[in-house]
């Protein structure tokens, strides 16, 4: 554990990608400015990473070399470890581990480690009398951590929900601003290299999700549970829906939302529509955003860039100037044993869904499907029909409020009724 007497605050980084070089820049270019706000001097006195003579832009000429991670993590002169690497499991987990069994502290940006061992890993560090801290694991740039445990620490919260995956949001924005196919627009995304080594990390939703159990775990004081975390990728929005959804007034956003109710912690990462004109619907690009609903505070918005090396080297100098100041806090924001295993359940708050289905050119077909709808309870508040000029029809419908269990009897029901081809897509309207 550090001790805010020493004359300086002595950092190990372990993994010097693009985030690990953005910290060695912030610490060099910044030096003077981060004594003066912490009341010390902050240095990096050793790095690790797999390859040692690769070129990252910033010379590591002044700093000890250690090939293995779990030894940085162990240095008598390391008071704080800082994971870059990356993996929910293996050398990140080990030397993070190895730092608080030793008492250091430890800021990671690692949102799948914590999805899959925050709980133990908390524990861990309290036993120890160490602090781990990771703004820099959630929506990038933005304090959303911090504002959690402290600035909204006062409140009850009621909803979080956010765009969390800056790569999904390009994809979508891209298909609605240039008319792209999703195919096209991922080709873009990748072109780019904005895309994760495995893509469904990205547009699977995983990515997304690991970040919103962290942010569940928090705000509700539950153990952090991902396989809880209902997930549905961006693969099954086409730029029909795209056009359509706009043609009523509303943008498609890959969507974390989680609430606790008195049925169980709901936390759901998948495709939703959003007004247009609200914060989230006019989110564009890579951007990432998290709106905050508190009993006291109300709704607080917060925007910023999700990813990159200047924003998440941010974050993670946001954690390295508290404990140089000497803030303890716990990992979670309460001491991890208080923390408690919350029962999943599934979203039961009534909405608003939106439909699309391809109807077979018959008499009566539009009076089957409503009539589908309706002996499982579920109501059409808008529908249109688009031309066609093959043997099926594109449909969209707007329901009025439904539960999703409803939502899910009734299209179980639809191919009964002989003039659906093709499986519906159902997409839930979010109201913020």
């Amino acid at each position: 554990m550090s001790d805010p007497q020493q004359t300086s605050l002595r950092l190990g980084i372990a993994g010097l990608g693009t985030v690990g070089a953005g910290v060695i820049k912030i610490v060099r270019q910044k030096a003077n400015v981060l004594a003066q706000r912490s009341g010390r001097k902050v240095e990096i006195v050793a790095v690790s990473a797999r390859n040692r003579d690769k070129d990252r832009g910033v010379s590591l000429s002044a700093y000890a070399w250690e090939d293995d991670p779990v030894a940085l993590a162990t240095r008598d002169d390391v008071d704080v470890f800082v994971e870059l690497m990356g993996g929910s499991d293996g050398p990140a987990k080990a030397a993070t581990e190895a730092a608080l069994k030793a008492g250091k502290d430890v800021v990671t940006a690692n949102k799948a480690m914590l999805a899959h061992h925050g709980q133990e890993l908390a524990e861990l560090a309290e036993a120890n009398g160490a602090v781990l801290r990771f703004e820099a694991a959630v929506a990038g740039g933005i304090p959303i951590i911090k504002s959690l445990t402290e600035g909204l620490a006062g409140n009850d919260i009621e909803r979080i929900m956010g765009v969390m995956n800056g790569t999904c949001n390009y994809i979508l924005t891209r298909m609605e601003d240039a008319g792209l196919s999703y195919e096209e627009a991922f080709a873009e995304a990748d072109g780019l290299g904005y895309l994760e080594a495995d893509p469904n990390l990205d547009v699977g939703g995983i990515d997304a999700g690991h970040k919103l159990s962290l942010l569940s775990s928090i705000a509700f004081g539950t153990q952090v549970n991902f396989d809880g975390v209902e997930l549905e990728g961006i693969g099954c929005v086409t730029i029909e829906d795209i056009t359509q959804a706009a043609d009523m007034g509303y943008r498609i956003k890959l969507l974390g939302v989680t609430r606790l109710t008195g049925r169980g912690l709901e936390q759901t990462m998948t495709p939703c529509l959003v007004p247009a004109t609200s914060p989230l619907g006019q989110l564009q690009g890579g951007t990432n955003m998290v709106v905050v609903e508190g009993d006291q505070v109300g709704q607080v918005v917060l925007r910023g860039a999700g990813a990159g090396e200047g924003p998440t080297a941010s974050a993670v100098m946001g954690d390295v100037m508290d404990i140089a100041r000497g803030l303890r806090m716990s990992t979670f924001g309460q001491p991890a044993t208080s923390l408690v295993a919350a029962k999943p359940a599934k979203a039961t708050v009534a909405a608003p869904y939106y439909l699309r289905m391809s109807l077979e050119d018959k008499p009566g077909a539009m009076a089957k499907v409503a009539a589908a709808l309706g002996e499982a309870g579920v109501s059409i508040d808008r529908m249109r029909q688009y031309s066609h000029e093959d043997a099926t029809a594109p449909v969209l419908i707007v329901t009025h409020k439904t539960t999703r269990a409803a939502l899910d009897d009734a299209l179980g029901a639809l191919p009964e009724t002989g003039v659906v081809s093709g499986a519906p897509v159902a997409l839930r309207i979010e109201e913020v």
